[in-house]
This record gives structure tokens, sequence and C-alpha cells, in this order.
């Protein structure tokens, strides 16, 4: 029986409503870790750390897709509750296109600049130069990237998120087995080069199947067509999106201080111990904000059509399964840490070490993050993205940035760790504030 936007959510059916959501981000971050793996173990160390430092800066320049992802199915999916189908389906139309020619001018910048930019992190020689290779042929696939991670939020709005999950598969296998024939079969001196034609590619699949699929007639509520330019629109869904959009700035900016502090602490082993961690925690972060970008959707429904008893059920049920996970992720994770990290670089016993002792610590950072990443998407969904983005700032750049920098001055290197964990725990008690005070406001 087909589940709609507009159903009472038991734990069962919002957890089967939101499961192709977190299976769509788990795939996507599983299709990343095997990118990583095979870098790591057939192209090298210095290859590898040249990724995870030129990385954020990529990401960056992605965010947006999740701007107007998150935000536009918050208004899209506000409209449509509201009653009104053809708005919604205007918005939906000029959110894509605006989206899509932004992405395409942060490409063009981001070609011109990346060498500067790589220079900037502390990059030289031959790390400057693979920096500059993977990072230019990731950049032809920006545009794609950023329809991809946009129609992945827009699947939920239109009461198709398994077609999310189809695209993301697709994707997904597109990426693995583009890596293992390339990056194994090309030689030793362009396999970079052969790993980031495997992404590009993928972000090409991953943007246009969607795009084809919104553009035709097709059986969701959904559809790309003629529509006008609203600038009061592109502004409430940028802002209902800056938090998102503002964590993933955040996130590439603290990973930049990440990488800064490790290459002080121990070099490019630090660099590429972080990137061990970061391909690992992508899979359990996946989770929670799969979770998110499943559930959104629904809250936002019921707050348009003012259900406030469903919008209490919603909040109450998403709370209980996000504390479930994270206990659940933290056993999890330290159990299988030794192989998790020989599985990337169990052929170096020294960065071996450093990265099991370092992920052991990073690992009980799981238990909280998911209350951040629920309770910034939950204002998003309520359409209030000055809380959204206001939790998301502190969360990640302030909590995160203060805690790399201050905490290695007491602990050496396992102060990096050791951040990441202060810093979700102090954004699990940010949120609990925030749902409190505002409580009575939004009537949950």
């Amino acid at each position: 029986m087909k589940i709609q936007l507009s159903d009472h959510f038991s734990y069962r059916k919002l957890l089967k409503f939101t499961l192709p959501s977190i299976a769509m981000m788990i795939f996507t971050s599983i299709y990343s870790v095997v990118d990583g793996f095979f870098i790591s173990n057939f192209a090298g160390k210095i290859p590898f750390a040249a990724i995870n430092l030129i990385m954020p800066v990529l990401m960056i320049l992605g965010t947006v897709g999740f701007m107007f992802g998150t935000g536009g199915t918050a208004l899209v999916a506000l409209t449509y509750g509201e009653g009104d189908r053809k708005k919604a389906n205007e918005y939906f139309s000029l959110l894509v296109y605006s989206a899509e020619e932004l992405g395409i001018n942060l490409a063009l910048l981001g070609f011109c600049f990346i060498r500067d930019i790589a220079g900037m992190l502390g990059a030289k020689g031959e790390l400057l130069e693979n920096c500059v290779i993977y990072g230019r042929v990731i950049l032809i696939g920006l545009p794609f990237y950023v329809l991809q991670v946009m129609f992945q939020s827009f699947f939920v709005a239109a009461e198709k998120p398994h077609m999310g999950f189809i695209v993301t598969l697709i994707s997904g296998v597109t990426n693995m087995v583009l890596d293992a024939v390339l990056v194994i079969g090309f030689p030793q001196e362009i396999k970079l080069v052969g790993a980031a034609v495997a992404t590009a590619t993928a972000q090409f699949a991953g943007g246009m199947i969607p795009l084809i699929y919104f553009l035709r007639k097709n059986s969701s509520i959904l559809r790309l067509g003629k529509t006008k330019f609203e600038g009061k629109v592109l502004i409430k869904a940028t802002s209902n999106g800056l938090s998102e959009f503002m964590t993933n700035i955040s996130m590439s900016i603290v990973a930049i201080l990440f990488n800064s502090q490790l290459m002080k602490y121990s070099g490019e082993n630090g660099v590429a111990a972080y990137g061990v961690m970061m391909y690992v925690s992508m899979i359990f972060t996946a989770v929670f904000v799969g979770f998110s970008i499943g559930a959104s959707p629904v809250i936002s429904f019921h707050f348009g059509a003012k259900n406030t008893d469903e919008l209490k059920n919603l909040i109450r049920k998403s709370i209980v399964i996000v504390g479930t996970f994270g206990i659940i992720m933290v056993i999890v994770a330290e159990i299988f840490a030794g192989g998790l990290a020989k599985i990337f670089v169990g052929y170096d016993e020294e960065l071996y070490r450093l990265t099991l002792s370092g992920f052991r610590i990073f690992a009980l950072s799981f238990g909280f993050m998911g209350f951040g990443i629920l309770t910034s998407g939950l204002f998003t969904a309520l359409n209030d993205g000055l809380t959204s983005a206001l939790i998301s700032f502190l969360r990640t750049l302030v909590f995160e940035s203060g805690a790399v920098m201050l905490l290695p001055l007491i602990f050496g290197i396992h102060g990096i760790w050791y951040s990441v964990v202060v810093s979700e725990f102090l954004a699990l008690v940010l949120g609990a504030v925030f749902l409190v005070i505002n409580r009575k406001k939004y009537h949950y």
C-alpha cells in the first residue's frame, strides 16, 4: 500500500517511508568509501591524502544542491499541503533551473582557482599536483552533483522516495565498477585520474536521470515545466535551506582545520588517518541524514495542513528512532574499528595504529550526532531556516572549530579526535534547548 504524506505515521510506517532515503544516503556513502578504498590501496598514500585535502573544497561548491534541495523541498511540500499543486510545481521548476545555473558557474570558478586553493591549504610538490588533477576532473561533474543531491530531497516530496534510491544505486554501481576498471587498470601515474573520472561519471548519471524523469510526464506529484522568476521564492527556499548549506560549508571548513592540525601533529599520515575516519563515518552519518531527509517533507506537509497532533507524533517518534540508531552505531563502530581501519590502511602499520586509536575515540560521537542533524532538519521542515541555520552553525563551525583548535593543546593528537565527541554532545544540548523554546510557537 502506498504511503502518502497525509497519512498518520506509526513507528513502522515512519521507518518504512524513510527507509529508501536512509538506504539512498548509505549507498551514496558506500560508493564514496569504495572510492577511497581503491585510491588508498592501489594509488597510494599521497594520492589518498591529496583527495582528503582537496575534497572539502569541492564539497563547499556542491552545497548549493543541499540548500536548494532541503529548503526547496520544505517550501514545495508546505505549498502542496496548503492545497496549491500548480504553484508547488512552479516553485519546484524554478528551484531546479536556478540551482543548475549556479552549479555551472561555481564549477567554472573552481576550475580556474583550484591550484591556488590547494596551495593555500598547504599542498606542495606531488601532493599539490594530485590535488589539482583530481579536483579539475571532479569539477566537470559538479553541476550534475548539484542536481543529484537536490533531487534526493525532491524525490521524497514527490512521494517517490524509492526512485531516489534507484538513482543512487545506479550512480553508485557506476562509480564502483569504473573505480575497479580504471584505478586498477590504469598505469600508476594516472590512477588518480581514473578515480576522478569514475566519480564524475557517476555524478553525471545521478543528476541526469532524475532530470529526465521530472521533465517527462510521470506518476509523481511533481513535474518540471514552465515557471517564472520569483525572487521571494528563491530567498525563502534558500533561507529554509540555509542550515544545510551552513552545515556542509561548516563541515568542509572544519575538515580543512582538521587537516591543518593533523599536518602539524602527524603530517601526511594524520591526513590519511582522518580520511579513513571520514569515509567510514559517512556510512553512520548517512543513517541520520537519510532519516531527516525522509521525515522532513512529512513534517512540512502536516505543519502546512495544521495537523498539530500528527506533528507532535512525528517529532516524538523521530527523536526515539534517532536515539536508538545512535546507541547501535557506537556499539557497531567500536566492535569493527580494527577491521575497518585495516581495510583502508592495513598496508602501513604506523598509519594503521594511528587510524585505529583515533577511530575508537571518534566513534563515540555517533551516540550524539543524530540529534543535531535531526533538530536542524526539523526546523528546516517547519520553514524556520534561521533557527535551523543557527543550530548548524553552532554545531559545526563554532563547536567543532573551537574544540579542534583548543583540545590538541591539552591532549595532543588525541584532542583532535575528542573534539568531534565534545562538539556533538554540545549540539545535542543546543538542539534540546531550541526544541523546548519553540514548542508553543509550532504547537508540537
